[in-house]
């Protein structure tokens, strides 16, 4: 069967972005998400801040 020029571009590239590991896909977007969330004008909702548990002293 023939197939067009698209038709076997579009095919490789599928193949190789499938053949890409989960992992790999996972480590980059961990990386975006670090890079977009030190942007100060990012908009949407700001990360919560870790806050300190505070520590209670006891009575005396």
């Amino acid at each position: 069967m023939k197939h067009s020029v698209e038709y076997d571009r579009f095919t490789s590239l599928v193949d190789r972005v499938l053949a890409v590991p989960h992992s790999v896909i996972k480590e980059r977007v961990e990386e975006h998400r670090k890079q977009a969330s030190m942007n100060p004008n990012r908009p949407g909702p700001k990360p919560k801040s870790k806050k300190r548990k505070s520590i209670k002293t006891p009575a005396s």
